[in-house]
């Protein structure tokens, strides 16, 4: 529901760890659209139900139930889930009655994959977008720029994280993070196969995110596939300033007796170039240090998928 005096839609938050609070601070200071609702947790002494409250931002440390009898809660038209995967199973089932918009940060994937710069317009009307893996956000739209323009027949990413920035719910999550972010190389990317590894890496000072992206493509123009990355890249930019190419695409000839059969199977046209994409992604440090490229991505994709969702409702309202 949009604030009448404000003209924003309110928001909840379900999950006030490292995730749930960077999102807080962002819908606080960059959403022209959004505003806080409520913040919810489950640990009544966690610093982002301590920082909600001091916003005066209403909060609860009940979980989702405590969520639905806040005073307010008819009034908050989207909830973001920020907590887990088996977490959002039972979320979004409590919620489903209410008809609220849930935009899911956790690895549950019980609505479609959203990737802001790939498929958001697809999924305006969706009552539960799951917003894939910080691995998924960073690389799949490198796959989906190669895919536009060349058949890819395999695609691997690899994503490394500092060890730092991999809280309790990461932690708890990297079954799910490799099956998710598979498929959703594929359902979004558009690559016939798909791999994901995360690494956790213990460096000190803490390195920020860093992901690699591997493509085995058919038949293409080289320079078709440096020019879709390079704008595929400035895309994503526009919602997280930390995002860029570490260094420029890689695209080389693959040799008629280089054994892929592992890979792309014996069935299809054999690829024909190997295409390497290097990122990384610095974090805005709203809440968290800029390491935290990992956590930054995620929270600012939920960001714009969250104010696309609420333009489009109130469009439905109006018609």
């Amino acid at each position: 529901m949009t604030d009448q005096g404000s003209g924003r839609t309110r928001v909840a938050i379900i999950g006030s760890g490292n995730i749930g609070s960077d999102l807080m601070m962002k819908v606080i200071r960059l959403s022209e659209s959004l505003e806080m609702g409520a913040m919810v947790g489950i640990d009544p002494a966690s610093d982002g139900l301590a920082r909600a409250t001091r916003l005066g931002i209403p909060a609860t440390s009940d979980g989702v139930d405590g969520l639905i009898d806040l005073p307010g809660f008819d009034r908050i038209d989207i909830v973001f889930d920020a907590t887990s995967a088996r977490a959002h199973v039972a979320n979004a089932a409590k919620l489903a009655p209410y008809g609220k918009v849930l935009v899911d940060l956790t690895p549950a994937a019980i609505g479609p994959f959203v990737v802001p710069a790939v498929n958001l317009e697809q999924h305006a009307g969706a009552r539960n977008v799951n917003m894939v893996t910080c691995g998924g956000q960073a690389t799949i739209p490198m796959v989906a720029a190669v895919s536009r323009v060349a058949p890819v027949r395999y695609a691997e990413i690899v994503a490394s994280i500092a060890s730092r920035s991999a809280g309790p719910g990461t932690r708890a999550n990297i079954d799910e993070f490799t099956e998710t972010t598979s498929k959703a190389i594929e359902v979004v990317g558009g690559a016939e196969r798909g791999k994901a590894i995360i690494v956790l890496n213990p460096a000190e000072p803490p390195m920020i995110m860093r992901d690699t992206v591997l493509c085995l493509v058919g038949d293409a123009d080289p320079e078709a596939i440096r020019s879709a990355v390079t704008a595929m890249v400035e895309e994503v930019a526009r919602y997280v300033p930390g995002y860029r190419l570490k260094q420029e695409v890689q695209i080389t000839a693959i040799p008629d007796d280089e054994p892929l059969h592992t890979l792309v199977g014996s069935e299809g046209p054999r690829p024909q170039w190997k295409v390497s994409v290097f990122l990384e992604v610095e974090g805005a440090a709203h809440y968290l240090p800029a390491y935290a490229g990992n956590l930054d991505i995620m929270t600012s994709a939920a960001l714009r998928t969250a104010e696309l969702l609420a333009t489009a409702r109130q469009t439905e309202v109006v018609r």
